[in-house]
């Protein structure tokens, strides 16, 4: 029998022993919001739209996906409860997979908490929900995406510190691949194709055309199979 619902559901309820769950989540709404109604000019721009909103989580999960990853395993080495998960009749794919979901559930709750945006636009105009709907779906496998990394960094170290510097640092690149402002950069020194090619492995690329409710397969290919890759390396790690 699979143990992953058990320990889906450990971590899960988790989060929510901690006061630090429930300040991740108003943290990260105050700043996603914050940012599409003082940056994003979401009022002025006059339309019904959730883009001013959506535009900034690729930043925003650089860092809150690092905070919400980097105790997933350097926790468990830090207090010695790693060894006394493994005595436990459960396998390392089990445990890798358990523990990453609840994290992904965590951080999908916190990004549908933002529902009364969605609200507020369809108070205020007639938006295409489809969009919408697309916007949260892709928002929402970027995330985990991102965790995956997280993931893997957390099982590379027993300290968080260090496991949250090392996911900031390669979801950044990851995020930079795809900006045009660093494109053009790297345009001056590369050719296109390279830069192209490089702007095919970041987030940036896949997520801008499931914001305009363009749910291509090659975006769900790409977040998925750097997802599925680094929790596979997980395994690794944690097997070595």
């Amino acid at each position: 029998m699979s143990q992953i619902p058990p320990i889906f559901k450990r971590e899960f309820i988790g989060y929510f022993r901690s006061p630090v769950a429930y300040v991740f989540l108003v943290v990260f709404l105050v700043a996603s919001v914050g940012l599409a109604f003082f940056v994003g000019n979401f009022f002025k721009a006059g339309i019904a739209s959730l883009e001013s909103y959506f535009m900034w989580h690729t930043w925003l999960f650089v860092f809150f996906t690092a905070a919400a990853g980097m105790r997933l395993w350097a926790e468990e080495k830090r207090s010695g409860t790693m060894e006394l998960l493994f005595t436990l009749p459960v396998t390392t794919s089990q445990a890798v997979i358990g523990k990453f979901l609840a994290a992904w559930a965590f951080l999908c709750l916190a990004i549908l908490l933002s529902f009364p945006m969605a609200i507020t636009v369809g108070y205020l105009g007639d938006p295409d929900w489809g969009v919408v709907g697309a916007s949260y779906f892709g928002s929402m496998l970027m995330a985990g995406s991102f965790l995956g990394v997280c993931s893997l960094t957390s099982a590379l170290t027993r300290n968080q510190i260090i496991s949250f510097v090392l996911s900031v640092l390669i979801n950044l690149v990851l995020v930079f691949l795809g900006w045009s402002v660093f494109s053009d950069l790297l345009h001056a020194a590369l050719p296109t194709w390279l830069v192209d090619l490089l702007a095919n492995f970041s987030y940036t690329t896949h997520f801008e055309a499931m914001k305009k409710g363009i749910i291509d397969p090659k975006d769900i290919v790409f977040f998925l199979s750097l997802g599925g890759l680094s929790l596979f390396l997980n395994v690794l790690a944690l097997e070595r």
